[in-house]
Parts: structure tokens; sequence; C-alpha cells
């Protein structure tokens, strides 16, 4: 009976674009596997099994895409069709829609070349950031050529569904209203399903992460972030009793020189050094964008882009075996300032109710010291003013018009058209922010103020632009040329400094925020958390440090060779103590990790966790109770703590 009702005739717009979004994203999956020919797996059922997935993924996706034309299809009267009212909604709706699916296909093509993943909670984030990342994709791509490419298929498009008669017949046949009720109830069916059944974490279900990120479909995977930006610890992982993970942590975190200060759910304690000294140095704190150790020679690199932090690594204190805790910047600035383990979704950084915390610049305080965060672009971006503004730091950026909240006691300074020789998307190069955080000190110093200045990078990032002449590979070309012009900035920076008064009694410490890039096979690539770490002129013999540690561990290390005695809610601890027990804590913003002894057990959402033997890359071996609770406990305790205001000052 199908055959003889008008169903395929009036739909028949609707089925085209159904199909070539199909074979579309068919046609995108297959790129993928080509691109990652040499790390996903090629087995015949992984291989089956990730187009089925996928398939599945992508009719979900369509289906919601064109819920509204269905809507409109299934209840658009009979006597209207083919009316201009009828042609122009039809057409406007499917060259607006077809263009941004077009767009889209493009964006995660160059969303795989960065990040190696579909659609995640990064691509929520740059939606927000509408001035960097529009000025991120002019300045890295031919934009007129992008724009004029999409264009053009867009109305090679159009032109195959007009020349295969779907315009015309949709306008000349009527539906009845049996054929609008199925699909109006199918859509409608299929619709719900997808959107109260199917969650975007079952396309994970290969050990291979390339095949798991093969099987998504970008578009669904991104509104999967967009609900799930913020994670409760308990409600999506596994946990314990908060007894045992605070006891298991407190137990973690005891020294001979630690007195806790209470005995409920807390890791707040004392902390007194053996021979305590009211020395006050200066620090200066750079973190660094995107610096992977494996850029150095000294882990390994064949090329000479780092000359610099190559000589700084034999006459500094050197973190040879260093992890970052996440893959983000944000969760670099959580580790340095809070000293505290990924917490599940979004960093603390960009979390509402993130201000009084008690962080390093709590610490300075104490000490009577005058905090200030450098930033090249607008702070505004990744909420970093409203952080470090919130939390004791003066701040110091490009400001673009973002105005901070009343509520932020803090002092913003700008950083003037007149101190900047060359700019980019992301904010001034690192040469000129150096230039302003050496003014400043100046300024600090007359008034015998001692002084914290955390600055943090931006050049090497994507568009990869910085002052022409400097270094010798052209600017814009490669990661490698804004690579070596970081180290070119920083040698410039020590060169100026050194002619200061203030730099004798400064110490300068430079560390990643995270790796240039973190995704790999594994669930979660650990060697691609690797970064390098340099306290220098410290005073102190230099040394290279080879135990496996984590960002959260540099601030009690410092502390112990300032010979400080403070107050800690820090998870870190002091890497030079003889009983630092070896460990590093790591993740995304669904995968929780800790890493140790050659092992890694790694905490999913859903209630999920895996245990592995890591050598370079991960092995599944039988699991290990009190592995998963010391897991479990580092972090239950943290999103505890923060969830609870434990984190206050």
């Amino acid at each position: 009976m199908l055959t003889r009702i008008s169903f395929p005739q009036r739909f028949s717009l609707l089925f085209h674009f159904i199909g070539w979004f199909l074979i579309v994203s068919l046609l995108l999956r297959i790129v993928f596997f080509a691109w990652q020919y040499d790390e996903v797996s090629w087995n015949i059922l992984d291989v089956a099994r990730t187009l089925v997935t996928g398939l599945f993924f992508d009719v979900g996706t369509i289906v919601l895409i064109c819920f509204p034309g269905i809507v409109y299809f299934s209840v658009f009267p009979n006597r209207w069709i083919g009316s201009w009212t009828d042609r122009v909604l039809v057409w406007v709706f499917t060259t607006l829609t077809t263009f941004i699916l077009v767009f889209t296909f493009f964006a995660e093509l160059t969303f795989w070349e960065e990040f190696k993943t579909r659609f995640n909670f990064i691509a929520v984030d740059y939606l927000i950031y509408t001035h960097e990342v529009v000025s991120n994709i002019r300045e890295s791509y031919p934009l007129p050529l992008l724009i004029g490419g999409i264009l053009l298929l867009t109305v090679l498009v159009l032109f195959l569904f007009y020349k295969r008669n779907a315009f015309t017949v949709a306008f000349l046949q009527p539906a009845t209203r049996k054929s609008r009720i199925v699909l109006l109830g199918s859509a409608l069916f299929l619709s719900l399903f997808y959107i109260g059944c199917v969650d975007n974490h079952e396309a994970e279900w290969s050990a291979n992460r390339y095949n798991s990120e093969i099987s998504k479909s970008g578009i669904y995977s991104f509104f999967a972030a967009f609900r799930n930006n913020q994670m409760k610890y308990t409600e999506f992982y596994t946990s314990i009793e908060n007894k045992k993970a605070f006891g298991l942590v407190r137990k973690k975190l005891e020294a001979s020189n630690v007195k806790f200060q209470n005995d409920g759910f807390s890791i707040r304690r004392s902390i007194t050094d053996s021979s305590p000294s009211d020395e006050k140095k200066n620090v200066v704190f750079i973190l660094v964008e995107s610096l992977s150790a494996s850029f150095l020679k000294e882990f390994g690199s064949t090329q000479n882009n780092t000359p610099f932090l190559d000589s700084l690594a034999q006459k500094s204190i050197s973190f040879q075996n260093l992890y970052a805790t996440g893959t983000r910047t944000v969760r670099g600035m959580e580790a340095v300032t809070l000293c505290i383990p990924p917490t599940p979704g979004q960093s603390i950084v960009k979390r509402p109710d993130n201000q009084n915390l008690y962080t390093v610049c709590s610490v300075f305080k104490s000490k009577q010291y005058d905090c200030n965060f450098f930033y090249g672009g607008d702070g505004y971006f990744d909420n970093m003013n409203a952080y470090f503004g919130g939390n004791g730091f003066n701040i110091y950026d490009r400001g673009r018009g973002s105005v901070l909240s009343d509520a932020i006691k803090t002092t913003r300074n700008n950083i003037e058209d007149d101190e900047v020789t060359f700019e980019n998307a992301w904010g001034i190069c690192d040469e000129d922010l150096f230039d302003k955080m050496i003014k400043v000190a100046d300024e600090k110093y007359a008034g015998n103020q001692p002084f914290f200045n955390f600055i943090m990078t931006t050049s090497n990032h994507r568009p990869y632009t910085y002052p022409s002449g400097k270094i010798d590979i052209p600017s814009g070309i490669s990661r490698e040329g804004a690579v070596k012009y970081t180290d070119y900035a920083l040698k410039q920076l020590f060169q100026k400094a050194k002619s200061k008064p203030w730099f004798k009694n400064t110490v300068f410490v430079i560390i990643a925020d995270h790796c240039a890039k973190s995704a790999g096979k594994d669930e979660v690539d650990v060697a691609n958390y690797h970064i390098p770490a340099f306290i220098v002129n410290s005073g102190e013999a230099h040394q290279k440090i080879d135990k496996l540690c984590s960002q959260i561990d540099l601030w009690p290390t410092m502390f112990s060779l300032f010979h400080w005695s403070y107050e800690s809610n820090f998870f870190g601890k002091d890497v030079l103590d003889p009983n630092f027990e070896q460990r590093a804590l790591l993740g995304t913003y669904r995968k929780l990790a800790l890493v140790k002894n050659k092992k890694a057990m790694v905490l999913s959402d859903q209630k999920k966790q895996a245990f592995y033997l890591w050598n370079n890359h991960l092995e599944p071996i039988v699991m290990e109770k009190f592995f998963l609770e010391e897991t479990i406990s580092w972090y239950q305790t943290a999103d505890y703590l923060f969830t609870n205001k434990l984190l206050k000052q």
C-alpha cells in the first residue's frame, strides 16, 4: 500500500538530504581511518563495528537535525504545497542547513587535525569565546578560500538535489494523512529514543581510542559535551565511603612535619619546616602554552628548537618525570594554583563560585607578597581574570572591553598599545608580555615589595605567528617555529632580567600547562602528559629529579626549598622528601587516572574503571582493589572539597 501513497514524493527532498548526510558522514569516517592508518585497528570486525556504530549515531544526528523540517512537511496543508511560501521556506531551510553541515564537516577535519578527536567540550568552549576563535581561524586558514569552497560545495549539493527532481516533486505532490502520521511518528519516536536512551559514551566500545572516536558523530558528540560540561563525581564515578576516602588520602599526605587541623572530611594541615627561613625571594612563574617534553632535546627530540631550555636543564632543578594533570590550559592553571587532582567535567578555573579559594597565592599573601597575573590576551577568555582576580591576584592583560564582576575585588591593569610590538588572535607575543612583567617587577622592587608574578604565555599556539626576523623559521608556518620562538623569548627574558637589581633574589619557575597533543590510541595516553619543569636561580645546587610526579607537587616542593612553614590545603607533596611516593594524577574531562609503579587505573563516567600495565602503552591486567580504592580516594575527595566549599580560605 505504501507504494500507492504520496509518501515518497512529497518527502523526496527530505530523503535526499538524509541520504546525502549519511554518505558524507561515511566518507568522513573513511578519511579519519586513512588519517590514522598506522594507529587504528584494521581488524575486519573492528572496522565493521566502527562503521555500523557510526551509522547508528549518524541516523540519530540527522533525525534530530531534520526534526523541524519533518514537522513542517507533516503539518503544512496540501492546498499550499508548491506555493511561493512553501518554496521559499523549503529552499531557505535546505540551503541554510546544507551550508551549516558542510561547514561542520570542514570544522571536523580541522578539529581532528588539532586534537585527534571528534567535537568535545573544547568545541563547546570555543563557541563562548568568539573573538579569539574567529581571529584564530582567520589567521590560521585562507578564510576567503575556505568560505568560497563551502559555498561552492553547498551549491553543488543543492544542484544535485535539483537535478534529481527532489525539489520539483516535493512541490508537486500532496501528502496523505497516513504518510504524514507515519513520518512524524517515526521521527518523534527516534528523537525521543536517541535523546532519552542513547548515550554518546556508547560509541566508546573499542580499546583503541581512535576506533571509538571514529565511531562517533561529531555533531552528536558536541551536544553530548554541552549537556555534560559539569559532572558531580558521586553521580558518575565509582565511589567509596567518604570516611574511607579521606582516610586514605590523609595517610598519603602524612609526614613528620605535618599536623592535620581536624579529623573530619578535610586535608587542611600545618607544614612546619625543620629549619624555617624568613627569606623572601621574588618568584617569576612562567606557565608555557603547550610545551610538550618531547619538544626538548633534553627529553629526546632530534630537533634543535629549544637550545635555551635545554641549557637550563643543565643548571637548574629539572623535573625529568613530571606529568600534567590535564589537556587544557585551565587544567594546568588549576593544578599549579590549587595543587589539586583534576576533577571531572570543567576545570575549577571555569566553574561558578571559584573565588576566595585557598591557593598558592594565599601562601604568598601570608608572607606579604604582591601577587600578579600576566596574560597577553583578554583574560576574559577561559574565565582567567575572574579566577585569578577572585583569588588574590592583580591582573595585567590586554583588555578588549570585557568587564569583571564588582564582586571580584582586584586591580586590573591594561597592557597598552604602545607596549605591544606584535599581536595575534590569542594575544601579544611572549617578548612583549615578558617586557611588561619586567616593568612591573621594577616597580615592585622600587617599592621594596616582594612579588610573585604568574605569567601565562600564548605564542606556542595556532596560528603559530610571532615577530619576523627573530628565529630562522618563518612566522605562521608550523608548531616547530612557535616552539623555537617561545624558547627565544625566554632567553631574551633572562638576558634582560639579569641586568636588574632584583634578579639575584628572584627564582624563576618554568613549566608547561599541558602537552601540545594528548590524544593517542589508548583511552588515556600517559606519554602525552609528560611536560618539562625547571626551577632556576634558586640558590640550590642544580639537579635532575627522576621521580615520577605531578604538576600539583611543584609548589609544595618550592615551599620546601624556601624552608617555609605554612598552612596547606593542597594534595601535592614535596618531591625532594626522601619518603615521597611517586605517582601522577591525570585525566581528560571524563577520564581520571592514577599512574604509579608502572601501572595505571582509569576511572570513567558510568561508574566504570579499567586497570592497566603501563609500558609506553596500556595493557589490561587483573584489577587490584587497593589500587582502585586509592585512585577513587584522590578524585572523590578533591570533588568533595570543592563541591562542599571546603577549598575556601
